[in-house]
C-alpha cells in the first residue's frame, strides 16, 4: 500500500520523503489556505514546489462545480507539472469531466466518495483514483472501513484497475485496516504515519539494550 501525505506543508512533505515513506501528496484549497497560500499564482507555484519534492502523484483539486469550469481548471493544473493528478468532486458534472479528462490521458482523483456506488461510477468514467472518506463516515456513526471493503470487493469482482485511495484517515488504526482490506493508497496527515512508529515494547526494549551496554562498559573499565 502506498502512503500519501494529505498536506500542503512543505516541511512535512520533505520529512516524509526523507523517512522513505512518501509515495505522493494530496491537497485541497483548505490545506493551501492553512499554509497561508492564497491567490492563483501562489497556489500554482506551491504545487510546483511540492512536485519537485515528491516522486509520485500530487493531487490538485478544482474548485469549479460545472463541467466547463472543471475542464478549464484541469487544463491549467496539468501544465504545472507532469506529476499533477486532477481532483474532481463526485457530482454529475464531475463524472462528465472525469470521462473527458481520462479520455485525454489525464489522471483524475475522484474525491468526496461516500458510497460504493459512487466509487463504481467514478471508476466507470475512467478515474485513476477514487477517494472514499473514512473518517467523515466514522463521524456520523458509519463504518468507514466497511466502505473500503465494499469497493475492494466490487473492483476485484470485475478487474477494475482504478486505485482505492483511503482518505480522511484519522489515526494509525485506519492505516492498518486500510492495508488489511487492500486499499491501494492511504492518504493522511504525517502525524498518523509517524504514530505507526510508536510501541511501548520498542521503547522498553531499546532502553534495556542501552542499559545493558552502559553496564558492560562500566564493568570493562573496572577490570582495566
Amino acid at each position: 500500500m502506498k502512503f500519501f501525505v494529505d498536506t500542503a506543508n512543505l516541511k512535512q512533505i520533505k520529512e516524509a520523503q526523507e523517512l522513505g515513506v512518501l509515495d505522493g501528496v494530496t491537497t485541497n484549497p483548505s490545506l493551501m489556505a492553512k499554509e497561508g497560500v492564497v491567490g492563483k499564482e501562489n497556489i500554482f507555484e506551491h504545487y510546483r514546489k511540492i512536485c519537485e519534492i515528491v516522486d509520485g502523484d500530487v493531487s490538485a483539486e478544482v474548485i469549479s462545480t460545472d463541467y466547463d469550469g472543471m475542464l478549464k481548471e484541469a487544463a491549467e493544473l496539468v501544465k504545472i507539472h507532469p506529476r499533477i493528478v486532477v481532483k474532481i468532486p463526485m457530482i454529475k458534472e464531475g463524472l462528465k469531466a472525469i470521462k473527458y479528462l481520462s479520455g485525454k490521458g489525464i489522471k483524475v482523483n475522484c474525491t468526496l466518495i461516500f458510497s460504493a456506488g459512487q466509487a463504481l461510477l467514478a471508476a466507470k468514467a475512467g478515474a485513476e483514483y477514487v477517494s472514499p472518506f473514512v473518517g467523515r463516515l466514522d463521524d456520523i456513526s458509519t463504518d468507514g472501513m466497511e466502505l473500503i471493503h465494499q469497493i475492494r470487493v466490487i473492483f476485484d469482482n470485475f478487474g477494475i484497475k482504478t486505485k482505492i485511495l483511503a482518505a480522511s484517515i484519522r489515526n494509525p488504526v485506519h492505516i492498518i485496516k486500510s492495508a488489511e482490506i487492500g486499499a491501494d493508497v492511504a492518504t493522511c496527515p504525517l502525524s498518523s504515519i509517524l504514530a505507526l512508529l510508536n510501541h511501548p515494547l520498542t521503547d522498553i526494549g531499546l532502553e534495556k539494550f542501552l542499559s545493558d551496554y552502559r553496564t558492560s562498559q562500566s564493568v570493562s573499565k573496572v577490570k582495566i
